[in-house]
């Protein structure tokens, strides 16, 4: 196969032929029309409107999703592309997680170029992260998410898959090492807009965010990692597709769930239907059959894990493309999750 499409106009018909072939779909594209959707902060998503040459088993709608940008901005998200193609190559098959359809994955040897062909899941539309979502929206997630965590609950071959181990004393040291000036970074870009307990959550973080990553886990699944609504579809009927599966690793499935929550619903709602939302993921938790895994342990979690929305929220930032809409997004964000923090962490602000 030629060169791996890091622009949209590189998606040939020819390329994309090679594409589906080589995944073992006899097909041929004559033509086709892509057009840019989402609102991807590491990579692009475009709607393939295809033609194929003949009869094709394949739908005439694809969404191709690509690195983009400049080289180093992709080579900085390497490590993120290579576990989205390996969680719809070995990992997608194992888990109950509601996920689009994967009909190809190509990925270069540095990591760097990456494509996946996935079903359109038009109707349904992507969550807005700034408008935030209802409590009965976040209930819906968080079942799909349990629909995750459960089939690999404990599950010690998920730590034998590539690059799914927990994280290790090196981990720690290089995020000490970055996590203070990328929070230092945070900071002066959003100077003028921090409030005092933003700040704060900012400085709880730091302070905590060490020891908290090398906490032996209790319990452990495989993550989405950055488990919110833009990165859900929602359906006309109300059913939900998870989409970004940028940043899985194993680890406390509560850390989903506290960054679901702390940072896709205005603090009011989440006050009102938090420990609802919680309970109905630990009834699915145990519909998918863990068992010895406690309501209250679950709660204790969730709490215990809300370091996981200012670490992402921070991280997430550093990687991004800088957009407008990105940093209205990081800031409300971060609104919110300071609003959990002080709300449920005895001391943090």
């Amino acid at each position: 196969m030629s060169e791996i499409p890091t622009r949209p106009e590189d998606l040939t018909p020819a390329w994309l032929t090679d594409l589906l072939r080589a995944q073992g779909h006899s097909v041929t594209v004559a033509d086709l029309e892509a057009t840019p959707i989402g609102s991807g902060q590491m990579a692009g998503s475009f709607r393939l409107t295809l033609r194929y040459r003949g009869d094709a088993p394949l739908p005439t709608r694809l969404i191709a999703k690509l690195a983009t940008g400049s080289p180093e901005q992709r080579a900085f998200g390497s490590g993120a592309f290579r576990n989205e193609v390996t969680f719809y190559r070995r990992l997608a098959a194992t888990v109950r997680v509601p996920v689009p359809r994967c009909h190809g994955a190509v990925i270069s040897e540095s990591g760097d170029a990456f494509v996946l062909l996935l079903d359109d899941l038009a109707p349904a539309v992507q969550g807005d992260q700034i408008a935030g979502c209802t409590a009965a929206q976040a209930d819906s997630v968080a079942v799909a998410a349990a629909g995750l965590h459960a089939p690999r609950w404990c599950d010690a071959t998920l730590l034998t898959e590539p690059g799914m181990s927990l994280p290790t004393r090196a981990d720690r040291e290089l995020m000490d090492s970055v996590l203070a000036p990328m929070t230092d970074a945070f900071r002066d870009r959003f100077a003028d807009r921090l409030s005092a307990l933003e700040s704060a959550t900012l400085d709880w973080l730091v302070a905590t965010a060490g020891d908290w990553l090398v906490a032996p886990p209790d319990h452990y699944a495989l993550l989405h990692g950055d488990l919110r609504v833009d990165n859900v579809m929602f359906a006309p009927d109300g059913t939900v597709t998870v989409i970004d599966w940028q940043t899985i690793t194993p680890g406390n499935p509560l850390r989903d769930i506290a960054f679901l929550l702390a940072t896709s619903l205005d603090p009011d709602t989440r006050r009102a239907h938090e420990r609802a939302i919680v309970a109905t993921y630990h009834r699915a938790l145990l519909a998918h059959g863990v068992t010895g895994y406690p309501l209250d342990q679950c709660w204790h979690d969730y709490t215990a894990n809300l370091v996981q929305a200012p670490l992402i929220i921070v991280f997430g930032c550093g990687a991004a493309q800088p957009t407008a809409r990105g940093d209205h997004m990081f800031l409300t964000m971060l609104t919110r999750t300071a609003a959990a923090v002080t709300d449920l962490v005895p001391g943090a602000v």
